[in-house]
């Protein structure tokens, strides 16, 4: 790959990033193409030579955000599957996630975006749901069984619901509970619930 075309690609991937973060941060049309190009010190007609429309960019851009925090485990030579539960839970559920948005799990911040979007990125969001669903079930006592299965639906659909929640209220004494109940009870999932 020649200079000019390995440059291209850096911005390309500089603006996917730019856009996954923003898209995170104020949903799938809270951010625009003039703003967005702005942040990157690029002109709006640079976008057309990375892009044929808005909608190719939150493609792209929301299989980032899906992917970011797998890849990056990944890129450090860890098979987030097999990061154990309380680990998991723990970093998932805790006030640096919740405080973050632009850079943690795009379903807990985009979830009802994505339900509304095309085909595409609906796409995107479901193959990323199935990869984060696997991973889960891993984590669990006896993975190859249903019951497993059916804890690591259960188990991610709480965390994701609960780190939502927890950035919805503004008493942060509420939001810290709302975290650290959901943290026990998916802790506890594996065994049978809560004790």
């Amino acid at each position: 790959m020649g200079r000019s075309q390995l440059e291209k690609q850096k911005t390309h991937e500089r603006i996917v990033a730019l856009a996954a973060k923003r898209l995170r941060e104020e949903g799938l049309d809270g951010i625009g193409v003039a703003d967005l190009m702005k942040e990157a010190g690029l002109t709006v007609g640079g976008f057309y030579k990375h892009f044929a429309s808005r909608d190719e960019l939150v493609a792209e851009a929301v299989e980032s955000a899906v992917g970011s925090w797998r890849k990056h485990q990944e890129e450090k030579g860890i098979d987030p599957a097999s990061i154990p539960l309380d680990a998991y839970v723990d970093s998932y559920l805790s006030e640096r996630h919740r405080d973050h948005c632009g850079e943690g799990c795009a379903y807990a911040a985009l979830t009802a975006d994505m339900a509304r979007s095309g085909d595409a990125v609906r796409a995107i969001a479901t193959e990323g749901l199935r990869k984060n669903f696997e991973a889960m079930t891993a984590r669990m006592p006896e993975p190859e069984t249903r019951e497993a299965r059916q804890k690591a639906i259960i188990a991610s659909c709480l965390m994701t619901g609960a780190l939502g929640l927890a950035r919805v209220a503004n008493d942060e004494a509420f939001s810290k509970e709302i975290l650290e109940t959901v943290k026990q009870f998916v802790k506890d999932l594996p065994n049978g619930g809560t004790k």
